[in-house]
């Protein structure tokens, strides 16, 4: 793409970003919540690319000057102060071009949300909820490395320890756009501790991650929705099986049935089974947008399909393998104590090569 096509395109968001800022400001916007609130997030979006807008611009800009000069000038000393220049600033023309490529890209809504996060053993037995415990042990470390805040909303123990099934709550900046490469069938290769004659064995746990739904993103109508109140089960303290602490939903028109009993206090409870509740409304519709990116983008698998196998864990050899991407290491120690950023950020790379040649931004 030429300089002039990338400057005409930027030149088209900063129309809009000049747009929005306008109608930012415009009293029936702010009295229109929802609506505010959609154009604060879009004039959010747009601002780096703005920002990067401006110093493309800068750097093309002085690159013509330079050129310019030394087109004209017949003073050597300002032909050398060009060339100097030029050979300075000619270098940074890709690597903001490529930038700016994926800026263009049309960004996913949901990837600034929080999200839920749930984990379920699969085959395997004992093992695999053992192993679902060490996958929730993981993403809490890499929670607490980004500064997100994780809570558990229910969660179902393991005879032998681990989770048979474990669903929590994360919030923090970027949470869903991050943890959605995540989702899918994770598999571990390993000896299990009551195995007596030394043979690896294979067991899987499955891995959703759903952004949030917002107020503003599903209307809930108290109407179509049934509460149970019951005693919370497992730890807890006092409270348990003495207060009718837990709280179950049921969604009547979809039968969608959520529940939360990590809190003592009932309206706690309320409260996170009415965010999940929503989210999970909110996601079958969105399942249908991920459905359509399944066929097109290997990295996004699990989004489309969530029984496919995205990852193995092989202990024995201290490996990882991601099978979307064909990335393999062998620090498994060290990424099951939560340092998954780089096999996130190659998922992501990946990914955005393929919506740059889906979207002809070459």
């Amino acid at each position: 793409m030429s300089s002039n096509l990338i400057l005409e395109k930027l030149e088209g968001v900063n129309e809009r970003y000049k747009e929005v800022g306008r109608m930012l400001t415009e009293p029936d916007v702010i009295s229109d919540m929802k609506r505010y609130i959609r154009l604060n997030k879009e004039y959010k979006e747009l601002t780096p690319i703005i920002n990067v807008f401006h110093e493309y611009k800068d750097l093309i800009s002085n690159i013509g000057t330079a050129k310019d000069i030394l087109a004209t000038e017949k003073d050597e000393e300002m032909r050398e102060m060009a060339k100097t220049e030029l050979d300075e600033l000619t270098p940074r023309v890709n690597p903001l071009e490529e930038q700016i490529k994926i800026l263009l890209l049309p960004a996913d809504p949901q990837d600034e949300k929080n999200a839920i996060l749930e984990i379920r053993a699969g085959t395997g037995g004992d093992e695999a909820s053992i192993f679902a415990g060490d996958l929730f042990r993981m993403y809490s470390k890499f929670c607490e490395q980004k500064g997100w805040k994780i809570e558990v909303n229910t969660m179902t123990e393991g005879t032998v320890g681990g989770f048979k099934e474990i669903i929590a709550e994360v919030r923090g900046e970027d949470v869903y756009g991050t943890l959605k490469y995540e989702s899918g069938v994770h598999r571990v290769q390993r000896v299990p501790q009551t195995e007596t004659q030394g043979r690896v064995h294979t067991s899987a746990a499955s891995v959703v991650v759903l952004p949030e739904a917002e107020d503003v993103d599903v209307e809930l109508r108290q109407e179509d929705i049934r509460i149970d109140r019951f005693c919370s089960s497992g730890p807890g303290g006092q409270s348990v099986n003495t207060t009718y602490s837990a709280v179950r939903l049921t969604h009547i028109p979809t039968g969608v049935v959520v529940s939360c009993q990590d809190q003592k206090s009932q309206l706690k409870n309320l409260e996170k089974a009415m965010t999940e509740l929503r989210t999970r409304l909110f996601n079958i519709e969105y399942q249908k947008h991920f459905d359509a990116l399944a066929s097109k983008r290997k990295t996004m698998v699990s989004t489309g399909d969530r029984s496919a196998k995205i990852r193995t864990y092989n202990y024995p050899q201290g490996r990882l393998t991601d099978h979307r991407i064909n990335y393999t290491v062998y620090n498994l120690p060290y990424i099951l104590d939560g340092n998954i950023q780089d096999i996130i950020d190659k998922l992501q790379m990946a990914e955005n090569a393929e919506r740059l040649k889906e979207n002809a931004i070459v």
